[in-house]
């Protein structure tokens, strides 16, 4: 038990518990954007808890008040560095739709409250500690720092940013998950190596004012290059992609200035399954800070606190999606007996009503690496492992999972294990055997399963790295009978999406169609949202795909976003003229009228200019026996 488990458990966040505890200085200060939630889904907690079961001591400052100096000297100069994060979701995402407009709550900050941190935190954070600690190392991570790594477009601003590292005022990016890095940092800043010359660590990046001292880099096109040709942004953006294998990847070298460079080192490797037990298993106390409980707690820890993480990474690949920047595509998992040693320790907690609300990652069926091969050679740098096809090398099983989470459901006290992280549904249709389906059915949903076809246009799909359509139809027809053979009427909760890269108006109106046939209105549908470091977002921003240097096309307005998503929720009376506009900008008026394939009726005046024109034996036929409901017009 460390001294500070002996105080409430949680790592000091003032001075006064640092002394409490017996401590004159910290080695570190963790600098946070979000609430501090001492919980395994949150990278600070992972991190700080990581630091503590190496001998070091770390003090936490949540949400400083960064227009007041002074909010980052609560424990004043560690004796190491500054760690800052700015939050478990990107500030800017946090901060606004995709539409841009400011979000009305933020789900990290106690009480769901906004305005608790500014934009670009990491940003502001890190040059708000340079003003007083000038030559204090800073290494900044965390989502946000790591998918800023090297220059990229910018949608808040629609500009070409530079590296965070420089405009952070930093020394250090921590990039990915961050386990095996930040330690390494924090064993050579011990040894007494100034922070200018750790520039070794796998999963760093690092300023050099030359490259004598980079062993064989990729030298990218330089700043001011890419930001005055979109093509070569484009063929930059796939070498960074290319390169984000731990065991293929190469040291990156991104010019700015006659001598200024930015280095990225090829990302860290895997946790190994012992690795990642280990980091889950640290003595977290999965509560957020007892100093938030009057303020109505974090909201964004309730869906998470009877939540399991079973495993990272993905090698599903698509486009839109950041995760092979930041956890990559080789799957790291946890043991079967430390996530139920996590279940069991769960069970006990006075609040626990029986359910286990999610078991799984980014997607919940991975449960290993996609092949033999990346265990040992890691990814294919130039081929998916599920698109366009499944890969021939393509291991599909999900008998590790179903064990898993058969053990689960067993435990005392569980009544249901839910799985809502998301299934890769072409992953379960690629396997022949339907028994995880027909369990996941009886078992593991309540009344809807939520699955990410994203779009049914086959030309839009392509863009987006998913399978054609037709694996969407024919797991949904195998979901059916898997239903049918439980007994149960369960559906399908399709995510879809908006306005992405190579969706036009045709495209969305099929889509719309699609919607139709549904019978209901869907309520998840999302807008393309060009968030850094993502193949769309490239897509968005050069009208490049940069897998293949073809032309995409790009719905760029607000006016014809709003068009494309008004067409999705084409029900809503407010999207009538929305659609209306754009059914006839797609020369699909056919859409418009009283039939079952329409979308919408017209309106009121548009009817009577529709009877003014009509023959007087259609109308008499209309007024007379018939009329409009069947019925012979009532005489006056």
């Amino acid at each position: 038990m460390t001294e500070n488990e002996k105080k409430n458990g949680f790592l000091p966040i003032s001075a006064e518990e640092m002394r409490e505890l017996g401590w004159k200085q910290v080695d570190f200060v963790y600098v946070i954007g979000d609430a501090y939630v001492d919980h395994a889904s949150f990278g600070p907690a992972i991190i700080s808890r990581l630091l503590e079961s190496h001998g070091y001591k770390v003090g936490m400052i949540s949400q400083p008040d960064w227009k007041e100096e002074a909010s980052i000297s609560v424990f004043g100069e560690p004796r190491l560095a500054f760690i800052v994060c700015g939050g478990n979701m990107d500030t800017m995402v946090n901060h606004y739709t995709a539409a841009k407009k400011r979000r009305k709550t933020d789900a990290y900050t106690p009480g769901g409250v906004t305005g608790k941190r500014p934009d670009r935190a990491t940003i502001v954070y890190g040059n708000l500690i340079r003003k007083t600690y000038k030559k204090t190392p800073i290494i900044i991570g965390g989502i946000e720092a790591s998918l800023r790594r090297l220059a990229h477009y910018d949608y808040w601003s629609d500009s070409v940013k530079r590296s965070i590292l420089l405009d952070s005022a930093a020394d250090l990016i921590s990039y990915g998950m961050g386990e095996h890095s930040i330690i390494e940092i924090a064993e050579a800043l011990e040894s007494g190596l100034p922070v200018s010359e750790i520039t070794f660590i796998r999963g760093t990046v690092y300023k050099a004012k030359d490259l004598e001292s980079v062993y064989d880099p990729v030298l990218l096109p330089a700043y001011e290059e890419i930001c005055k040709d979109k093509r070569r942004f484009a063929e930059s953006f796939y070498q960074q992609y290319v390169n984000t294998d731990p065991y293929t990847g190469r040291c990156l070298a991104e010019k700015y200035r006659e001598k200024e460079y930015v280095i990225q080192n090829p990302p860290a490797l895997p946790l190994t399954t012992e690795e990642m037990d280990a980091v889950y298993e640290l003595p977290y106390q999965n509560a957020c800070h007892p100093s938030y409980l009057p303020l109505g707690g974090v909201p964004a820890f309730q869906d998470l606190k009877f939540s399991l993480v079973s495993n990272r990474g993905c090698f599903g690949g698509c486009s839109f999606c950041a995760l092979t920047f930041h956890q990559g595509r080789i799957l790291q998992v946890r043991s079967h007996a430390s996530i139920l040693k996590e279940a069991e320790e769960m069970t006990k907690q006075p609040d626990f009503k029986g359910n286990i609300y999610d078991v799984g990652g980014p997607t919940a069926n991975f449960r290993h690496p996609s092949c033999e091969k990346q265990k040992k050679s890691g990814v294919c740098p130039d081929r998916q492992c599920l698109f366009p096809k499944p890969c021939p090398n393509l291991k599909v099983d999900h008998r590790d999972y179903l064990e898993l989470l058969r053990k689960l459901r067993k435990l005392p006290k569980v009544k249901k294990v839910f799985i809502r992280s998301g299934i890769r549904f072409d992953y379960v249709a690629a396997e022949k055997d339907d028994t995880f389906l027909r369990e996941l059915c009886r078992y593991h949903i309540s009344g809807q399963l939520r699955v990410a076809p994203e779009h049914i246009s086959d030309k839009v799909l392509n863009c987006m790295g998913k399978p054609e359509n037709a694996v969407y139809e024919e797991f949904l027809k195998r979901y059916r009978k898997a239903n049918a053979l439980s007994g149960k009427e369960q559906y399908v909760l399709p995510y879809l999406m908006s306005s992405h890269p190579g969706s036009g108006l045709k495209e969305a109106v099929e889509l719309a169609e699609y919607v139709r046939d549904l019978g209901y209105m869907p309520e998840q549908v999302q807008d393309f949202y060009p968030t850094p470091s993502t193949i769309s977002t490239c897509m968005y921003y050069t009208g490049y795909d940069p897998r293949t240097m073809k032309a995409v096309y790009v719905p760029r307005s607000s006016h014809e976003k709003a068009m494309q998503r008004a067409l999705i929720q084409y029900r809503n009376p407010e999207n009538y003229d929305l659609v209306k506009e754009a059914l006839i900008l797609a020369k699909r008026t056919d859409l418009i009228g009283f039939g079952k394939e329409c979308l919408i009726p017209p309106r009121k005046r548009e009817r009577k200019e529709q009877k003014k024109h009509t023959p007087a034996s259609g109308r008499e036929k209309r007024n007379g026996k018939e009329g409009f409901h069947g019925k012979k017009k009532r005489k006056r």
